[in-house]
């Protein structure tokens, strides 16, 4: 590595490096924004200059001074859960490898700091965003406005903004867990807490529809909940229901996977097997093929969500956004169908 041979320490700036390297500003600027935009002899002379100088530009303000930038922005309600880490992995990995710079934000299940990551978001100009609202808890003119401004597709949650949704559509699949349960045992009750997001409210009305449709009495449970700490809300609703006996079934639907998590632990608590056969005194359902949920003891019957297709189709609409330069005159809704995942907790 050589220093700046006028001022003896490291190159600090592109103007350093074009003094340097007797190659023009205008030319780097070009290279550092398409590589490809400059001949193959000026490339290789760059190239090797970066290595003699070892400098690395500053690619915030390269982007910055673009009049689009290369950033994509996404927001998850909670980065704790697995789930969305799972799903914020895939966005991130498409996003760059399609040669933009991914910034994840989380809002920690928080109005505030989702308000907060929207307008840090806007301020690093993003070409587009990949955003999974809080849902309930999001102040919604703050998203929308946000999505008025920057190219939005939306994805898990099903907020009303940006150009497109996509994500799991929880009335077919909640309607395939509740004909199998009901195929195979006693009819469910249906376990959840008070809503944080849309998917909690639409896989309770499409347990009803479905339970209705089969002839059946719905027959939701609910339990105190104002967090994304779902496992010990589950757990200890759980625990509260077997002491009281009034589990109204003995097959439980919960709305989501880590409900159900936290019940089987409550049931194993009390001493209540969780399986098929006469042995058993429970069976646990839940939703969307958490992460864990394959580990839980017995593994947990559920139906997932397809974590691939979620990623897939959001930035392929999102690029799709970017590269027209304009958005839709109307918002539209991609839902994709939910597989159920039979193990032997139910």
């Amino acid at each position: 590595m050589r220093a700046n041979p006028v001022t003896g320490s490291k190159i600090k700036n592109m103007d350093e490096l074009a003094k340097v390297s007797n190659i023009s500003r205008p030319t780097l600027s070009k290279y550092f924004n398409d590589p490809e935009s400059v001949r193959k002899t000026t490339r290789q002379k760059i190239e090797t200059a970066l290595k003699t100088y070892d400098y690395k530009p500053n690619i915030f303000a390269i982007n910055q001074n673009r009049k689009l930038t290369k950033t994509i922005g996404i927001l998850v309600p909670y980065l704790a859960d697995p789930f969305f880490a799972e799903v914020a992995r895939r966005l991130e990995r498409h996003c760059i490898d399609a040669g933009y710079w991914p910034t994840v934000f989380s809002a920690h299940g928080d109005q505030e700091a989702e308000n907060n990551a929207l307008a840090t978001m806007q301020s690093l100009r993003p070409a587009g965003a990949l955003l999974a609202p809080l849902g309930r808890r999001s102040d919604f003119e703050a998203v929308k406005r946000f999505a008025d401004e920057v190219p939005t597709v939306v994805f898990d949650s099903n907020v009303a903004v940006g150009e497109a949704f996509v994500g799991n559509d929880n009335f077919k699949s909640i309607g395939l867990i509740v004909d199998y349960l009901c195929r195979t045992g006693e009819p469910p009750c249906f376990f959840e807490m008070p809503p944080l997001n849309p998917n909690a409210n639409k896989r309770r009305e499409a347990y009803v529809q479905s339970m209705e449709r089969l002839g059946l009495t719905p027959q939701v449970i609910k339990v105190e909940g104002t967090n994304w700490d779902f496992e010990r809300i589950g757990f200890e609703g759980g625990m509260r229901l077997i002491e009281e006996r009034s589990l109204p079934s003995n097959t439980v639907l919960c709305s989501n996977d880590r409900l159900a998590i936290g019940l089987m632990a409550a049931a194993y608590q009390k001493g209540l097997r969780v399986g098929h056969g006469p042995e058993c005194a429970l069976r646990i359902a839940g939703h969307d093929d958490h992460p864990w949920s394959r580990y839980t003891c017995p593994p947990l019957t559920t139906v997932s969500q397809d974590y691939s297709a979620i990623a897939d189709q959001s930035v392929k609409i999102l690029f799709d956004l970017i590269q027209e330069g304009k958005q839709t005159h109307s918002r539209f809704e991609n839902l994709l169908d939910g597989k159920l995942v039979l193990r032997t907790s139910a």
